[in-house]
């Protein structure tokens, strides 16, 4: 196997105009921005991504925005204007991908639609992420993560038996959207240099939510009965949950019958092994109530890092419940280098850095999120050869 080392990204050769804000799209570009691609980032002038103006903030320099568009060149372009969409057209033949993330329909307005673009460049993979997908019921309808947690019944399995459903604590429904995306452009992408015929990928909030519902709709077709939120716990493996120790919460997985025995004994609880209630993983789930109140007892009377220490021993698969500073600070994620501070202008600010780990090409380090039009000049002068004379009419004009 080869262990020659590249200085360049996986896809320093892929050029990306990327029409996304907020979160879904931009994520899905930063993840591609980390593996090389250039980015280029079309911006309103004046205004540029809403997210600029979401809290918290690090001086003027939105938090929020940094975290999901570090990487990218910032060009602004007002779409609204037939100029500034005949240059947004002309990027597009420059590039190898176009994502954008508006309601379907709104790009067709701007005269940017797949087709349109599409017929003046045809390799082009054209990626479009939305909330409910281009077709459908549901198709122009508004979303936000919080809408299609929700809808997609990943609520209703979140939270505690009896109590009202829980928004999972991460934008799990954007974030999906966005990996989905990445993945679907690459698939369109290997197509399109070997056929030289690019397509549009669909990706729908909602769809990939659901695709990540897991086991729930298998189970509910299986059963006949809605799967239910329970907590921690796992909904066939038992016990899987967490658990109150006398300092925080630790977390127990005892995915077979030798990792249950195994945990008994560290507990001091072997009787429990013996119990036919509990003989089998099974029957532990059949009777989890009655098993999570003796285990629940036990766990009260030490302190996590005694669990821990005790658990880890055994071999059986434990950990600490981490708040965030506790994550921040684990010599683990510090040990495989996923924090870093990422630069802006006034700074810098901590940041999960690319997760991804490739033995020939080392990671990148964390560059900066752009300014707000900070690439304009350069790149329409370098990719469309506009003059200094054009440019400063077009900034006259408010087109850029």
């Amino acid at each position: 196997m080869s262990t020659a080392v590249d200085g360049k990204g996986l896809l320093a050769d892929v050029r990306i105009l990327d029409f996304t804000r907020v979160l879904a799209g931009p994520f899905a570009t930063m993840v591609l921005a980390d593996l090389g691609a250039e980015v280029i980032k079309i911006e309103l002038p004046g205004s540029g991504d809403e997210s600029r103006g979401f809290g918290p903030f690090v001086g003027a320099t939105s938090a929020y925005f940094l975290s999901v568009n570090r990487g990218k060149k910032s060009v602004t372009l007002d779409l609204h204007t037939e100029r500034g969409r005949d240059l947004a057209l002309d990027l597009a033949g420059h590039c190898d991908v176009l994502v954008e993330n508006f309601r379907p329909g709104s790009m067709a307005r701007f005269g940017l639609d797949y087709d349109t673009v599409a017929a003046r460049h045809p390799p082009i993979v054209y990626a479009s992420v939305s909330g409910f997908g281009q077709s459908g019921p549901y198709s122009h309808r508004p979303a936000y993560d919080v809408i299609v947690q929700a809808m997609s019944g990943l609520a209703s399995i979140t939270g505690l038996a009896g109590q009202p459903p829980v928004r999972v604590g991460s934008s799990t429904s954007d974030l999906s959207a966005a990996l989905f995306c990445a993945v679907g452009v690459l698939a369109a992408l290997t197509r399109a240099r070997a056929t030289e015929q690019g397509q549009h990928v669909d990706v729908s909030m909602l769809d990939c939510q659901i695709a990540l519902l897991e086991n729930a709709i298998a189970r509910y077709d299986v059963t006949g009965e809605a799967p239910a939120p329970l907590g921690s716990r796992h909904p066939t493996i038992t016990p899987f949950q967490f658990f109150a120790a006398a300092d925080g919460y630790v977390v127990v997985a005892a995915g077979n019958d030798r990792l249950f025995t195994g945990l008994c004994q560290v507990l001091e609880c072997a009787h429990l092994c013996e119990d036919e209630r509990f003989a089998d993983n099974a029957a532990r789930t059949t009777h989890h109530g009655e098993l999570e109140a003796e285990l629940a007892a036990i766990f009260r009377r030490r302190r996590v890092e005694d669990w821990l220490t005790d658990l880890e021993a055994a071999g059986v698969p434990c950990g600490p419940v981490n708040d965030v500073a506790h994550v921040v600070d684990d010599p683990h994620v510090r040990a495989r280098g996923l924090l870093q501070r990422q630069p802006f202008v006034g700074g810098d600010v901590a940041v999960p850095g690319p997760p991804l780990k490739f033995s020939a090409t080392p990671p990148r380090a964390v560059s900066a999120a752009p300014e707000l039009g900070e690439h304009t000049d350069d790149v329409l002068s370098s990719w469309l050869g506009l003059g200094a004379a054009d440019r400063q009419r077009l900034r006259a004009d408010g087109i850029i």
